[in-house]
């Protein structure tokens, strides 16, 4: 009797569990229970007619027909994702560029000035994926991205826009109730908020790091409150009367419409070596959607700078 070979699902849990060997890991990446990744396994098993694991009390393992069906069903799932995003890509039509950016960048640098593009191109369809993970794009469904680091990515095109530093800023109501800061330590025993995270292995500027850069050796930093996107920290100054580390670059509506007040000469540079970059695959440098916006956002970029 011919085996029956497992379906796509089937490939899908047993290439998660043999990349993690871990059932409770690939349950959580292909959304099922421990128990029913077990089960699945069991049944790809019977159907093949040879164990794929080896498991202990301790530790699973892939067994030699295990590892080698594992490898088939990588490279078998790599090219459904592959034909799966060339496949978008199509049926998106000649006149859509897709672009991934973070969100920070999108709210508070983009969208401001997407009247402009859409002025100077109005054939074109831009949409978004919004997200800082590294994408594919071979297999996901993007022409073009924007993200924040080195520039050094493997097999794309990285052409650096700006790099950027963060300034401590408040709202203008706060400084019309009479407060005012006169030097950096008046902003003692205030809140003080600020984006906490890493890019590419350096710490992004803090309030320590600010207040040593301005000359202050005795900070302490209790009365900081730390969030994750830098909307937030804005949101936090407008609302809640704290004063908030920003990128200089993403803010300059807000500081330019009086809705938020720069404190002081002092920033902070991100890196000397990091930045915004445009990034889109070398063989797609030619393509007139890719070509039009990078004209565009360099440009942009220009002109803000």
């Amino acid at each position: 009797m011919t085996a029956r070979l497992p379906g796509t699902r089937a490939l899908r849990t047993f290439e998660a569990a043999g990349r993690h060997l871990n059932f409770t890991r690939a349950a959580d990446e292909v959304g099922l229970t421990p128990s029913a990744v077990s089960y699945q396994i069991k049944e790809i098993e019977e159907q093949l007619g040879f164990a794929l694991f080896t498991r202990t009390s301790r530790s699973i393992q892939l067994t030699l027909g295990g590892a080698v069906l594992f490898e088939a069903a990588a490279e078998a799932l790599d090219g459904l994702r592959l034909a799966a995003g060339r496949a978008r890509k199509l049926a998106r039509g000649s006149s859509h560029l897709r672009l991934s950016l973070g969100a920070r960048f999108a709210t508070n640098w983009l969208l401001p000035r997407l009247d402009r593009f859409r002025a100077t191109n109005p054939e074109l369809e831009l949409t978004f994926d919004i997200s800082d993970e590294v994408r594919d794009f071979d297999m996901d469904d993007v022409d073009i991205a924007i993200r924040f680091g080195a520039g050094s990515y493997d097999d794309v095109r990285a052409d650096r826009l700006f790099d950027t530093m963060v300034v401590p800023v408040c709202s203008p109501e706060l400084l019309a109730n009479g407060i005012t800061f006169e030097s950096p330590r008046d902003l003692f025993g205030r809140t003080l908020c600020y984006v906490d995270c890493e890019v590419d292995g350096m710490v992004w500027p803090n309030w320590p790091m600010w207040m040593a850069a301005a000359g202050v050796e005795d900070f302490d930093d209790q009365s900081c409150v730390a969030f994750a996107e830098t909307s937030h920290v804005v949101q936090a100054v407008t609302d809640g009367g704290a004063v908030g580390l920003v990128e200089l670059e993403l803010v300059e509506a807000e500081l330019s419409q009086g809705r938020l007040v720069r404190l002081f000469d002092v920033g902070v540079s991100i890196g000397q070596n990091l930045a915004y970059h445009l990034i889109y695959p070398e063989r797609s440098s030619q393509d007139p959607r890719i070509a039009a916006f990078r004209e565009w956002i360099l440009e942009e970029t220009g002109r803000s700078l």
